[in-house]
């Protein structure tokens, strides 16, 4: 623990100026209140998250991310499950982009309160001015050159604060201990042990205390150079600035209306992705709601059927079973069909009543394997990031962190559309049924004929 609070002082020991940059500007507003605005106190961990999650949606705008997003969206995948059309696959990208940058000012917004300055606590409304208007009434947004040092000084920021959390459980997990060593050595005392074993003992209460206090030194100033002791006017006046100049990044990237001159458009070509059009004829741009609706799964979908996850976990464990059916028991087959939905029970039925009972031709499980690697190869890919997306985000909130990739919508089942999903799985069923009992037929036909071999 100390070596590495020393790697973070050394790593960090230019950075104490960092709280008076750009604080200029609110500095020079008058207050709403004479009182000194608080430090975060245990806000500061709730706060990291959400500068790591800024951080991590940042990044996800680079020209390098948004090539890779052009790049995906033409995977076979989605242009046979989701959509072919790419304008509306980017509209998408954008609308999850924004919705994710809108939840996480409103949770900047409600820490607003705690600030003293009257412009912080507007800091809602002054966002959403600057979404649908492109005003930025305070210079909140800064250059990119300038946001890629701001960000280096924000990922330290995290990482002291993450220090502290961890060096605050481990004193408190100390601090448990040091109470059971006590009430050990009290009903050590009052059985008359040892004294050898009594001051055993002692001697451990003695370490555990030293530990504490150096422990508590390490806490002490983590405390300083972390979130913990920056004041709510000055730790919101970062995060306003960050998300100011994030969302300006956004309309820079997708082309939206409005776009501030004071982010220069220096992407590339192909990286500067989708046009939003005006949805309004008064000049205006109402960017969240038409995102937020555009976000919500059409009724076709599996998304809105609430079958996206169940159907991915679906072809995943369908997908162990194509690669070794030999290994496939009948309580394994049992268990994936009590996964099927009434719908694919139904054409699952309706399509095995035209297959044989017989399964002994190589060249049709050739076949089958064949044409069930290529509906895997676009089905498997989708499922993995239905997946992925949903335990991302699950860890999210309940930690508070960013997603560690950048697994979009648009790339999992959730968008895909229903019905063209269950006849791709009704076929993998059919293919894994016949290859299954190829299989069998196959093992039995080697069996017999060793044994036959054996007698003769």
């Amino acid at each position: 623990m100390a070596l590495e609070t020393w790697l973070i002082k050394v790593k960090t020991a230019v950075s104490n100026k960092f709280d008076v940059v750009r604080t200029s500007t609110i500095l020079n507003t008058k207050p709403t209140s004479s009182k000194k605005s608080p430090n975060l106190g245990v806000l500061a961990f709730e706060i990291a998250g959400l500068m790591s999650k800024l951080l991590h949606l940042w990044h996800s705008l680079s020209d390098h991310n948004i090539l890779r997003l052009r790049e995906s969206i033409s995977l076979e995948g989605v242009l046979k499950f989701v959509s072919n059309d790419e304008t509306f696959l980017l509209g998408l990208a954008c609308a999850e982009m924004t919705e994710n940058l809108r939840l996480l000012a409103n949770s900047v917004s409600r820490l607003t309160i705690k600030c003293h300055h009257a412009h912080l606590r507007s800091f809602h409304r002054f966002f959403h001015d600057f979404a649908d208007s492109g005003r930025d009434l305070h210079n909140w947004i800064v250059s990119e050159k300038e946001m890629e040092c701001r960000n280096k000084r924000i990922e330290r920021l995290v990482t002291f604060t993450a220090a502290l959390h961890r060096e605050m459980n481990e004193i408190s997990i100390m601090e448990n201990g040091l109470r059971k060593a006590v009430a050990n050595l009290e009903l050590c005392d009052q059985e008359k042990s040892s004294p050898l074993e009594t001051s055993l003992k002692e001697q451990k209460i003695l370490d555990l205390r030293h530990k504490i206090l150096c422990q508590r030194q390490e806490v002490k100033y983590l405390k300083e150079k972390s979130l913990w002791n920056r004041t709510f006017d000055k730790v919101i006046l970062i995060l306003a600035t960050s998300i100011f100049t994030t969302l300006a990044r956004l309309k820079v990237v997708f082309g939206i209306a409005q776009t501030p001159s004071s982010l220069p458009r220096s992407l590339s070509a192909s990286a500067a992705v989708h046009p939003l059009k005006n949805l309004n004829d008064n000049g205006k741009n109402a960017l969240f709601e038409p995102n937020s609706k555009l976000l919500k799964p059409p009724p076709t979908t599996l998304g809105a059927a609430g079958l996206a996850l169940h159907y991915s976990n679906l072809i995943i464990v369908m997908d162990k079973m194509i690669k070794a059916p030999q290994l496939v028991g009948v309580d394994a087959r049992d268990d994936l069909y009590s996964m099927l939905p009434k719908s694919i029970r139904s054409s699952l039925r309706a399509r095995l009543r035209g297959v044989g009972f017989i399964a002994s031709d190589p060249s049709l499980a050739g076949e089958w394997r064949e044409a069930m690697g290529r509906i895997l190869g676009w089905l498997s890919p989708l499922s993995q990031n239905m997946i992925k997306w949903q335990s991302e985000r699950s860890f999210e909130q309940q930690n508070y962190m960013a997603p560690k990739t950048n697994v979009m919508l648009l790339q999992t089942l959730y968008f895909a559309n229903k019905d063209k999903t269950e006849a791709a799985i009704t076929e993998l069923l059919v293919g894994l049924n016949y290859i299954w009992r190829f299989e069998r037929e196959m093992t039995a036909k080697a069996f017999f004929a060793s044994n036959n071999f054996t007698a003769s």
